[in-house]
């Protein structure tokens, strides 16, 4: 009876233990896989992060490259601008410069035209003038002896004869020009008259030049008689 029960018992210990053996030896096989499944999965997924990494560090650079050009590109930007705000302030300056040109060639173009109207008006006076002189050579020529000349610097000679009637030859002369304020001017008088200054200013002042002509001969033979 005992035998029976231990000889049963035994059977139960050893049927125990073939199944322990057989679950410790599937689980051990579901481990195995579950490892070798695990490091298969933790492989991909390295290479998987290994290849995200790589992308990524890529984008990184390509990023940092962007930003590189796009600095760049500013830096060229802010030159182009500060090289257009210097051209701006030189056209400016230029401008100023063509304006105040202008007003000067305006200014020049209005004193040479008053200029030139000064010297018209003085030139249409010197013609008149000359009329008038030569109106009074027409008169005096023959009557009292009187020969006009141009000499230099636009100097007119007036030259009497037939004053001194010892020797009615000699001749009795001064010489007239216009000066730069455009009156007459009386010089190298030969013989010299004394009064000559007076006779210049009232000239000057009655612009008679028929009466001058008349008084310098009256002069001059005075001169002669006394």
């Amino acid at each position: 009876m005992v035998e029976d029960e231990l000889a049963l018992l035994e059977k139960n210990i050893n049927e125990f233990w073939n199944k322990f053996k057989s679950n410790v030896n599937d689980t051990y096989c579901q481990m195995a896989v579950l490892r070798d499944t695990y490091k298969d999965n933790n492989k991909a997924f390295a290479e998987k992060l290994s290849v995200k990494l790589k992308e990524e560090e890529r984008m990184v650079q390509m990023y940092l490259e962007y930003q590189n050009q796009i600095c760049k590109q500013n830096k060229l930007i802010q030159e182009k601008k500060d090289t257009l705000l210097k051209l701006l302030v030189e056209v400016d300056g230029k401008k100023q410069n063509l304006e105040a040109l202008t007003a000067n060639i305006q200014d020049l173009k209005e004193e040479y035209a008053r200029k030139t109207e000064t010297i018209s008006t003085a030139k249409k006076a010197s013609e008149e003038r000359l009329q008038q002189l030569q109106k009074s050579v027409d008169v005096f020529k023959d009557r009292l002896g009187l020969e006009i000349r141009k000499i230099y610097g636009d100097k007119l000679q007036f030259i009497f004869t037939n004053i001194d009637p010892k020797h009615p030859d000699s001749p009795f002369m001064f010489c007239l020009h216009l000066n730069e304020a455009r009156d007459y001017e009386v010089s190298d008088c030969a013989p010299h008259l004394e009064c000559l200054a007076e006779l210049q200013e009232n000239l000057r002042k009655t612009q008679n030049f028929s009466a001058f002509l008349a008084n310098v001969r009256k002069a001059f033979t005075t001169m002669v008689y006394n």
